[in-house]
């Protein structure tokens, strides 16, 4: 089993209101969750991103008053106070450009001796990209032809695509016992050539994750990905997207033990199942306040709620067919279904607003004693729904603590989990050969 941790911060799963909440700028919460995950032998430590706060109507998501602060110069100092744990940050292939990030992640896989990771995302929001002067921004998806090619326009994953191919290009233009080569890359998005200042890294190339569960992303995932970091929370659910991945690998020369299935979970622990029932249901009511149950509706609905009750019954306004409200905040698909649904499910239990929130935005994927917790987790690995999890603990940064003391042993008793590291990168912790070299 694989074990990565994941920080906590501008998200609806981290509570902020307990008392042993803390900073999530400040170095110290950072260095605890990492030296934290290290005792427990994880795999890595993983950190995400934000290019520009968000906005609900008009003003400051309350989630990002906090800030962001920049993840591979935060990785950069963990690297410090680390020795095996591997360091992955989230770094957008959109608004960055392969010779300043492929060097970046290659200085940063030097100073930690191997142990660098970098998670590709993509962007189709023009909100994010005002903050960089672009002018525009790369739709999710075009059908319509480029002006005067003749061909489909660029979407994100087709730069995506060529950004990791291309940082790869670099990070081989050393030869593996340290001798410079120029480069050269002509393509659609890059058009670029000269010399790249960083030798080839301890590990060959960073390793490589991406998170994303359209069809254009599965298959990004099986081309170029080492790590795919999914939301799949049901064991049917994992099972069936851990086989149709694994399943796109031959057709691009891999097998399936190249890419590793992770999806994001939550563990929610009490001494028994019923008291832990209990702590996660008292959780849910913490993430859930009533103000963000209005937020949460309004995601949804796309129109300004704040004069409902919480407490009270869901609007029966439809949704509004075109929302302004939320800037920077990922869209509801198909808000009138959602909506639709929200209404049966209140009707039928008769919940109010932030009863139906909390029971359709449920975050914890894992409930109840450490035995139980770590029986689960053994059932989605030995059965086919994933090669390992990515822990998004709800405290900052002391979620992670519970799990590491009780349910750690037990997965490392079972023989289902390391006891010691084996190895130095990220790589071999992962179980994943070095990259040959193409120069």
């Amino acid at each position: 089993m694989h074990l990565a941790a994941h920080f906590p911060g501008v998200n609806n799963t981290t509570v902020w209101a307990d008392p042993r909440s803390g900073s999530q700028i400040d170095f110290s919460s950072f260095e605890h969750l990492a030296r934290t995950a290290e005792r427990g032998r994880f795999d890595f430590f993983f950190l995400a991103e934000g290019l520009r706060l968000r906005e609900h109507k008009g003003r400051i998501h309350d989630l990002d008053v906090v800030g962001r602060p920049e993840s591979l110069t935060v990785l950069s100092a963990l690297a410090g106070v680390t020795e095996r744990l591997g360091l992955a940050a989230t770094v957008n292939a959109v608004f960055n450009e392969p010779y300043e990030l492929a060097r970046r992640l290659a200085t940063l896989d030097h100073l930690s001796a191997g142990r660098a990771g970098w998670n590709v995302v993509t962007s189709s929001d023009a909100f994010t990209g005002e903050n960089f002067r672009r002018g525009g921004y790369l739709d999710r998806a075009n059908p319509h032809p480029a002006s005067g090619s003749g061909r489909p326009a660029p979407t994100p994953y087709t730069r995506a695509a060529e950004f990791v191919a291309t940082a790869r290009e670099l990070w081989d233009s050393w030869t593996p016992d340290g001798t410079p080569r120029p480069f050269t890359h002509t393509g659609e998005h890059f058009d670029i050539s000269g010399e790249f200042t960083v030798p080839r890294s301890p590990q060959g190339h960073p390793v490589v994750i991406q998170a994303g569960d359209s069809d254009e992303g599965r298959e990004f995932a099986a081309s170029a990905a080492d790590v795919v970091f999914t939301r799949h929370g049901t064991l049917e659910a994992g099972r069936a997207f851990y086989a149709d991945v694994k399943a796109r690998l031959a057709a691009h020369g891999r097998q399936p033990e190249d890419l590793k299935i992770m999806p994001g979970v939550t563990v929610v622990l009490g001494d028994t199942d019923a008291e832990a029932q209990e702590n996660a249901a008292a959780i849910r009511r913490q993430q859930v306040s009533p103000q963000n149950a209005i937020l949460a509706l309004e995601q949804v609905w796309g129109r300004d709620l704040s004069a409902y009750d919480p407490d009270g019954p869901l609007p029966d306004v439809d949704p509004a067919p075109e929302p302004d409200l939320a800037r920077g905040r990922v869209r509801i698909k198909d808000p009138q279904a959602v909506a639709a649904r929200w209404r049966a499910l209140s009707e039928a239990k008769g919940l109010s607003i932030r009863q139906t929130v909390i029971e359709t935005t449920a975050r914890q994927s894992f409930i109840g004693s450490p035995a139980t917790v770590a029986a689960e987790m053994e059932t989605f690995v030995y059965t086919g729904a994933a090669d390992g999890f990515i822990l998004v603990p709800h405290l900052t940064p002391v979620g992670l603590d519970d799990f590491v003391d009780r349910v750690v042993p037990l997965l490392q008793e079972r023989g289902s989990f390391r006891s010691e590291y084996t190895g130095i990168t990220l790589r071999s912790h992962l179980g994943l050969t070095e990259p040959v070299w193409k120069g």
